[in-house]
Order: structure tokens, then C-alpha cells, then sequence
């Protein structure tokens, strides 16, 4: 193991460039500071602070005596799939895209903003969010039972995830989040130096005893999902959303976040567990229902969340453009959108897909969403004989943290036609015997 420098920073770039090239593996232990101090000639001090800068950069983790280690998935890594790995004449069954055919045409929209501003400007020191749109996501949250007098819009879910995690958690901190659950979600916690408590989640959401001990051993912060989960596609029910509360009322310095990227394409009620802490919030990102270019989520929160939320956003893009802003309330005020009509579509390809599924001695999960979860014993076979009869799935493997193998279908881009070959096909993956008879 090859690790040089005199500066902190100068030991943390070397220790990262041979995570980047393989040298150091996942699970790699790095040396004890003292003798790595000894080593290249510097202060202890100076080997803990490049420590520190690797935690905060979310590329190892420290654990008491067993040392600091490589982390099993280094924020430096990406997860996602690129999309030159699907093989040409290869069905893409596994990107998590919504259908385009049920998203909505943003040419018209943006027509109708272009043809209203007639030569008008928003200018530096206009209110970052326009009031249109301020009523529009007022409408919206006050209708579920959401408290929208702290408001704010960001650059989608993830932003909004990012900025709320920065304002409240510092690098070391612990933060509860879904397991399976969100890669990009993953990803941003071990960039920003959190430890991740991992919470199974089963149909109707995080379970309430892996909330409790999360929350126990020091989680500052509580991420889940309202609906359309990300990949199982659990929703909330009514009596988890209040078990749940239960539990947080006992934490209340805990920040829950709730992502509702259902938002616009799921049918299913809105469920949440805002303000059963002090710090909460709620995101409704419109990706998913009216479009992944359309940079858009709206947020409510408690003021002080909220407030900080802005301040760094002041600091960074100032504001999410106008022009999105004022095309989305375009659209929803139009009705072009419908909700129920995806939900229906969504819905029955997931509810055809897993009693097929069923048919063949195979249990999959898909309450809601554009995904279904199917468990399997080992990912990287089911994975490459899909491929092998012409499906790219994506592999469970980038969605968990300490759960079950399993892999994830996309089901948007699927006819009904589609799903008993995509069925029987699954069933050969996952059972070297074959699809049962």
C-alpha cells in the first residue's frame, strides 16, 4: 500500500487516487495513524486530519478498533448505470424512467410563458420563487394536510435532499436512511460524510423497529419515502405514517425528510410524518409525472429548515429559473397532466407483471411506482441471463446497504404483450430449473 505526502491534504488526494485506480479495494484498512505518521515523517495530527477530509469526502469510514476502511461504496464510485452498458437491440427494462408517452408536451407550456413575458425580465433581487407558483405549492401541500408556510423550490428532489442534509448534519453525523433504497440518495449521504443507519422497508414503508433503533443509536436524521418507492415501490400507509410519528415525537431534534417523488403519477394517498420532530420536510419533485428535464421540486418545512435551505442556495444558483417555474404552473393549471391515468397505466403493468411472477413460484413487491423488486439469491447470474435472452435489469446491488439480493424492473417501457415472455424469462434467471409448470 503506497501512500505518500506531508500535507493533510497531500496524504487524503493520494489515498483517493488509489481507491480511483483499484489499489485500495473496498474494506482496505488504511494504517493505524501513528504508525502511517511514522511512516512518511509527519505529525499524528496531520494523518488524522487527511483522515478526516476522506470521511468528509465520503470515501472511507471509521469504526472504533477495526480502524478506518475503505467504504463498500465510495461516494467516488458511481452507481448508476451508463447508457452505452446496454447492448444494442437490448429491451431497457431497468432505468427508472417514466414513459413519455403519459408525460406532457413542455413545447406547449413554455410557448405559452414565452408568449406572457412579452419582453419581460426577472432580474437579480426579484423573490427567487414566483407567486404563481407559491400558491400552486401552497394548494397542493394544504390539500394532504401539509403545513405550507415555509416554502421554498429547488433543483429537483436531490437538491432538496442535499441542502436540507447540509443545513442540519455536519460530516460523523448518522443519518436513518432506506434500505433498499434510492442510489442517488446513497451516494449524496457518503459524499457528505454521514454515516448511514440502514432501515428495511417493506410494502407499506420503513419498518418501525428499524426506525426505533436507528433513532437509538444517534440518527440525526430519518430519509423515506412517501410513495413510489425507490426501487421496492412501497408506499405509506396510514397506520405506519402514525406508528412512525409515535416513535419520532420521542426524537424531536431529528430531521425527517420526505421525499414524494409519487408526486403527479401515483393515485395512492399521500402519507407523511411531518411534524412529529421540530426540523421536517416535505419535497415533491415533479420528475416523474410531468418530466425529468423539468428541474423542479417543491419544498415545505419548518422556518428555520427552510430558511437555512435558502441561505445556502443564495450562495450557490440564487434561484431555480423562472422560466421552469412558470411552465410548470402552466401545466398544472391547464390540467394537461393527469394523475390517475398514469397511476392506471403504471399499475397495471406492475399488477400483470408480479401475478405472472406469482405463476411461476416468485414473489415480487411494486405497490406503487414505475418499479418492481424481485428478490433473487444472486444478482450477478439473474442479471446476466436476462441479458443473455435480451432484458437489461438493474442489479439490487446499487440499492442496498446490509438487505437481501434482488434485482429491479422498470416497467414503463413494457406492453402487456411484453410481460409473460418477461415473466418467463425472469423465472429461468432466478430458478436454474426453469419457469414452474
Amino acid at each position: 500500500m503506497v501512500i505518500t505526502g506531508r500535507g493533510a491534504h497531500e496524504i487524503a488526494d493520494s489515498v483517493e487516487r488509489a481507491i480511483a485506480v483499484g489499489d485500495l479495494g473496498t474494506g482496505v484498512v488504511l494504517p493505524p495513524i501513528r504508525e502511517l505518521a511514522g511512516r512518511l515523517g509527519v505529525s499524528p495530527n496531520t494523518v488524522a486530519s487527511a483522515y478526516r477530509v476522506l470521511r468528509e469526502r465520503g470515501l472511507v469510514e471509521t469504526g472504533g478498533r477495526r480502524g478506518t476502511r475503505v467504504r463498500a461504496q465510495a461516494a467516488a464510485v458511481p452507481r448508476d448505470i451508463e447508457p452505452e452498458a446496454v447492448p444494442p437491440g437490448t429491451r431497457d427494462v431497468g432505468s427508472g424512467n417514466p414513459d413519455p408517452r403519459l408525460l406532457p408536451d413542455l413545447g406547449a407550456a413554455l410557448a405559452a410563458v414565452a408568449a406572457r413575458r412579452a419582453g419581460r425580465h426577472p432580474l437579480y433581487g426579484d423573490p427567487a420563487v414566483s407567486p404563481d407558483l407559491l400558491a400552486v405549492a401552497r394548494e397542493t401541500f394544504t390539500a394532504d394536510g401539509v403545513p405550507a408556510d415555509a416554502l421554498a423550490v429547488t433543483s429537483g428532489a436531490l437538491d432538496g435532499i442535499d441542502r436540507a442534509l447540509r443545513a442540519v448534519l455536519r460530516p460523523g453525523d448518522a443519518v436513518a436512511v432506506e434500505d433498499p433504497g434510492w442510489t442517488s440518495e446513497l451516494d449524496l449521504a457518503a459524499a457528505l460524510g454521514l454515516r448511514r443507519l440502514p432501515v428495511r422497508v417493506d410494502s407499506d414503508g420503513p419498518l418501525v423497529d428499524d426506525v426505533t433503533a436507528a433513532l437509538r443509536s444517534g440518527a440525526r436524521a430519518l430519509v423515506l419515502t412517501s410513495r413510489a418507492q425507490n426501487p421496492t415501490g412501497a408506499a405509506l400507509t396510514a397506520d405506519r405514517a402514525d406508528r412512525l410519528r409515535a416513535v419520532l415525537t420521542a426524537h424531536p431534534g431529528v430531521l425527517t425528510v420526505e421525499d414524494d417523488h409519487g408526486f403527479g403519477f401515483v393515485d395512492l394517498p399521500f402519507r407523511c410524518v411531518a411534524g412529529a420532530t421540530g426540523r421536517w420536510l416535505v419535497l415533491r419533485s415533479v420528475a416523474k409525472g410531468y418530466g425529468p428535464d423539468l428541474r423542479l421540486a417543491l419544498l415545505a418545512g419548518d422556518t428555520a429548515t427552510i430558511d437555512r435551505l435558502r441561505a445556502q442556495q443564495r450562495l450557490g444558483p440564487g434561484w431555480v429559473s423562472h422560466v421552469l417555474q412558470e411552465a410548470f404552473v402552466e401545466l398544472w393549471r391547464s390540467g394537461v397532466v393527469d394523475p390517475g391515468r398514469a397511476a392506471r397505466r403504471y399499475r397495471e403493468r406492475r399488477d400483470a407483471l408480479i401475478e405472472l411472477l406469482a405463476r411461476h413460484g416468485i414473489t415480487a413487491t411494486g405497490r406503487s411506482g414505475v418499479n418492481v423488486w424481485i428478490p433473487v439469491t444472486d444478482e450477478a447470474t439473474a442479471v446476466g441471463r436476462l441479458l443473455a435472452r435480451g432484458w437489461a435489469v438493474t442489479p439490487g446491488a446499487r440499492f442496498r446497504t446490509a438487505s437481501a439480493p434482488g434485482i429491479r424492473v422498470t416497467v414503463s417501457p413494457l406492453e402487456p404483450g411484453d410481460l409473460p415472455r418477461l415473466a418467463d424469462d425472469i423465472a429461468l434467471a432466478v430458478r436454474p430449473g426453469g419457469p414452474r409448470v
